[in-house]
């Protein structure tokens, strides 16, 4: 199974992405260094880099999921991008015009824990690599360790005062939030909520049905390991609809790829639900709570359509 896509930078990252920022420029042949994070899935990404002013703090700046270049493209499958810039012109050409004379090769690699896709970093080369097997060893490795310092600064996070509906709404993009109580019939009426929300946007029938199957099985995680309720949030960016759900007192996460297949099975089954029927999904475990949240990239306003470029599959 490819990776999943999770999380935003969180209070403790500034010092998280400083030493990864140190640990890339570090490696043989590095002029330059990038680090890219997905912003709970949608269409943005948080991207910083090595040249850039970070003695105050460090730069994040957002930038489109979708633009054609080889950091959102691992972002967002978790493959990694590997060549010179003369192997990357034929898919890359605009991205690579942009280069200077100084980059001779490119590495857009995976940043990854639990099976799921935290960002993607990139390295930019001032001498040509071969990219043989125990180099693109070396360079997953980086990511794995990468990802598994970022994951411990998440869940050692605390969040206690965070609503989704506090959370800054892309500009012309369409926001909703309900909270529900820890009560079996929440499920029902997160299920009303978000069909009546996303029928008054315009979105197309068949993905109101994967939205709302994919709500159920997370909000019903929710409702199974915590007592404090949760809240959900639709957010409408041109054409790519994210849905999330935040508990606040989860502590399972599941990897849908380690979950034994098995017809009668109850449990286990909800993410690898989610799984199928979304682009792609994400959790972020912190101190005292679980947020996962979904993509479903075919939505449809009378905007959308024609403003969604999806990803390319391979």
């Amino acid at each position: 199974m490819a990776h999943t896509v999770v999380g935003r930078p969180v209070p403790g990252g500034e010092a998280w992405a400083r030493a990864a920022l140190t640990r890339l420029g570090r490696v043989a042949g590095v002029h330059r260094a990038g680090l890219a994070l997905a912003e709970r899935g949608g269409r943005r990404l948080l991207f910083t880099a090595s040249d850039r002013d970070q003695q105050r703090r460090v730069e994040w700046c957002e930038v489109d999921a979708y633009e054609d270049v080889p950091l959102n493209h691992t972002v967002r499958t978790g493959e990694a991008v590997v060549g010179s810039l003369e192997d990357l012109a034929c898919r890359y050409r605009a991205f690579t015009d942009r280069q200077t004379p100084k980059t001779h090769a490119l590495a857009s690699v995976p940043i990854f824990a639990a099976g799921q896709v935290l960002g993607a970093y990139a390295l930019f080369f001032d001498t040509p690599q071969r990219f043989d097997h125990p180099q693109r060893t070396e360079l997953e490795d980086l990511g794995a360790r990468l990802g598994a310092d970022l994951r411990r600064v998440q869940r050692a996070s605390t969040h206690a005062g965070r609503s989704l509906g506090a959370e800054a709404v892309p500009q012309g993009a369409h926001a909703a939030t309900r909270s529900l109580a820890a009560d079996p019939r929440a499920v029902a009426e997160a299920r009303r909520f978000v069909r009546r929300t996303l029928a008054a946007w315009g979105v197309e029938e068949d993905t109101v049905d994967n939205a709302i199957l994919c709500l159920s099985e997370l909000v019903t995680n929710a409702m199974i390991h915590t007592d404090a309720g949760c809240q959900v949030r639709v957010v409408l960016d041109r054409g790519v609809l994210t849905t999330t759900v935040r508990d606040g007192g989860s502590t399972v996460v599941v990897d849908p790829s380690n979950v034994r297949v098995d017809p009668l099975a109850v449990h286990g089954r909800g993410l690898q639900l989610v799984d199928a029927f979304s682009s792609r999904w994400g959790s972020e475990l912190d101190a005292v709570g679980m947020t996962v949240w979904f993509v479903l990239e075919s939505a449809t306003s009378p905007v959308g359509r024609s403003m969604l470029h999806p990803p390319a599959r391979q």
